[in-house]
């Protein structure tokens, strides 16, 4: 565990933010792509929780998925609620609620769910532990646990820019997150006295050339954002002129006819 876990989840700094250009990339993401691991274990009529569940885009699809079981979301950030709300209303999800919440401190009573679900949430969490405590608490005996959480150091943009790789892991851990932890679910479900644990990497690619303009506009607009710059220099992680540098080679990398890019994810699934 980081050293920095130490924080609260309600006063943790989220390393992502709530910008457009963040919200453009979850939107990417949906169940069957983000969610492939967990989709088999899936029947109708479960009740799923959706924890740090953001805008509700693979929300949505896990609620499809249980019909006519219940889907519960919850996330720390009232405006990821109102997206997700307005999401499962758009398209007839009437067996999905969601509502803020603190996964550590979670509004259900114990043994209520028969699935807990996750997606790149733990990495940002100051105390994994507590969040897999709450989890566990709330799960029914034998329901499942899944988790899908990146690891930054097998991700890579090709050619390569690993200096703000790099950078942005030290973001995620100045913030009290864990960059690396997609490869340690095995080993944290364990000691949080999950069982049956079953553990699959896969990897989120950028390779079209619709993918690279749009990974290429993303990295732009947000890990070159003044915000995102004046944090790193504030942690004394890096320097204007080092963001000035990475920001000339993803420039030579999107016109780069063999230029490619992909995110590294762990999965891991148990049961309580």
């Amino acid at each position: 565990m980081n050293s920095k876990k130490t924080q609260d989840a309600s006063t943790a700094t989220y390393t992502m933010g709530y910008s457009d250009d963040f919200q453009k990339l979850l939107r990417r993401r949906n169940a069957g792509s983000s969610a492939a691991h967990l989709l088999p274990h899936l029947e109708p009529g479960m009740r799923i929780l959706d924890f740090g569940c953001g805008p509700g885009t693979i929300s949505v699809g896990l609620a499809e998925a249980i019909e006519p079981g219940e889907l519960f979301g919850v996330d720390m950030e009232a405006s990821q609620i109102e997206i997700a709300r307005a999401a499962a209303e758009a398209g007839g999800h009437r067996n999905a609620t969601f509502q803020t919440a603190d996964v550590t401190d979670m509004p259900f009573e114990d043994d209520s769910f028969d699935v807990a679900h996750c997606h790149a949430v733990l990495m940002h969490a100051p105390d994994t532990m507590a969040v897999l405590a709450e989890v566990r608490r709330v799960l029914k005996p034998g329901g499942i646990i899944s988790s899908r959480e990146m690891f930054v150091d097998s991700s890579f943009l090709e050619p390569s820019m690993r200096g703000g790789w790099e950078t942005f892991a030290k973001l995620i851990e100045a913030n009290g997150g864990n960059p690396q932890i997609g490869r340690e679910l095995k080993r944290l479900f364990i000691e949080a006295g999950f069982r049956d644990i079953s553990a699959s990497v896969s990897f989120e690619p950028f390779c079209t050339e619709e993918d690279i303009d749009f990974l290429h506009g993303f990295i732009t607009t947000w890990f070159f954002s003044p915000p995102t710059v004046s944090a790193a220099k504030m942690y004394g992680i890096a320097t204007r002129e080092q963001f000035d540098g990475w920001r000339r080679e993803l420039d030579e990398w999107k016109d780069t006819p063999g230029a490619l890019a992909a995110f590294a994810w762990g999965e891991a699934i148990g049961r309580k």
